[in-house]
């Protein structure tokens, strides 16, 4: 993975009755929600004096892994055939009562995807620091809020960390997307309807010239439809210190659209995204290019503590090998430009209330131009089992 994409779990209360549990143990941010089975346990409540009371969480986590054709360079943990490390070392303090509120989230983590390089804890930690998402809010009214600081993106269905997700691994259309943008936020809702609106510097530019936002549509109690674009309204940074920023991500436009159903102990959600790269020779893009995908998440609760989650997706990236958009379109997707890939992942899990381990098992096929591949071997599929266990409190 390139660049750089969050969405907390804490916007779920306004989208899905389905995380109630999860969206009550974390403060809403209006957003697309993510589909997760994990459930963090009611938060520890401790008076700090003037703050008031304040709300404490925590998670540790680590995983265990086996690839065929491992993707990283030598020396890293994503270069071993079989590996282990940290996936989260979280805590998270937070007000969530009065007018003016207030959301940290502190410590180390990582971001394994399906078909990138599996990053290590110290070397994600690198990307948005210590401290990943960390905001004010002001909330007159339960309808109205404005968040200012690391905010958790508004695009995609599934979240930043690993344990907002129903699959431990990201997606390939989230490898795409932003994670955590820096700025102000605008959250609104009446009845069926809630939105959010953000100028933010997307792809952590620290240029506060993009464009975010979120709609979304309760139909009924299980089912909701939601609509999501970015896009710049600017020039953008060519270059910059940090190293979660993608000039390439910056500059492009994303829509998407997708769909939750929720009912008894099932959860659906398939969602399609579009993203549009315009030409920059400024950027060193001579030719325009887009990259578009399906992605079908599902989870189905079999008891209180044992669930099952899937998902299946497609991805096509654009550009031509040769016409130097390559190693651009590399930067959005850790794919060659001009291929084609989908994947499948099963992921089973138990939880018993703040005790949780899931295995994994995903595999990813791509078509890709001749002498070019997912990996320095030049395959073109990639399996891999995994095993994620922790703690929540």
């Amino acid at each position: 993975m390139s660049h750089h994409r969050t969405s907390q779990s804490s916007r779920l209360l306004l989208h899905r009755s389905v995380l109630a549990a999860v969206a009550l143990s974390l403060p809403m941010i209006t957003g697309v929600a993510q589909a997760s089975p994990l459930s963090m346990p009611a938060p520890l409540t401790f008076s700090a004096g003037p703050l008031g009371k304040l709300d404490v969480q925590g998670i540790a986590s680590g995983m265990a892994f086996y690839q065929d054709f491992p993707q990283g360079a030598a020396g890293t943990l994503g270069a071993k055939h079989v590996g282990a490390d940290i996936t989260n070392g979280m805590v998270i303090i937070q007000k969530n009562t009065g007018p003016l509120q207030f959301y940290i989230q502190a410590g180390a983590y990582s971001f394994p995807t399906l078909a990138a390089a599996m990053p290590s804890s110290t070397s994600d930690i690198n990307f948005f620091g210590a401290m990943p998402v960390a905001y004010l809010k002001y909330a007159p009214s339960s309808d109205y809020s404005v968040e200012v600081g690391n905010l958790p993106t508004l695009i995609g269905a599934e979240g930043g960390f690993t344990y907002q997700n129903i699959n431990i691994e990201r997606g390939l259309l989230w490898d795409v997307e932003p994670i955590v943008s820096r700025g102000v936020q605008f959250n609104a809702s009446k009845g069926p309807i809630s939105a959010s609106v953000s100028l933010n510097d997307g792809y952590y530019s620290n240029r506060y010239n993009v464009m975010s936002g979120l709609l979304s549509y309760a139909i009924d109690g299980s089912n909701t439809v939601s609509f999501y674009a970015q896009g710049p309204l600017g020039n953008i940074r060519t270059s910059s210190p940090q190293v979660a920023y993608s000039a390439i991500g910056t500059s492009s436009d994303i829509y998407g659209v997708e769909y939750v159903y929720s009912s008894g102990p099932w959860m659906i959600e398939p969602y399609l995204q579009y993203m549009h790269t315009p030409k920059s020779v400024r950027l060193g893009i001579p030719h325009s290019f887009s990259n578009y995908g399906a992605s079908v998440l599902a989870d189905y609760s079999f008891t209180n503590t044992i669930s099952l989650a899937g998902r299946v997706e497609y991805l096509g990236v654009g550009g031509k090998p040769g016409q130097g958009i390559s190693s651009s379109a590399a930067g959005l997707t850790d794919l060659p430009a001009d291929s084609h890939a989908w994947s499948i992942t099963l992921t089973p899990t138990y939880q018993d209330d703040g005790f949780f381990t899931r295995a994994e098992l995903s595999y990813v096929a791509a078509s890709t131009p001749a002498g070019l591949g997912l990996s320095s071997f030049n395959n073109t599929t990639q399996l891999r089992g995994m095993l994620e266990t922790g703690f929540m409190f």
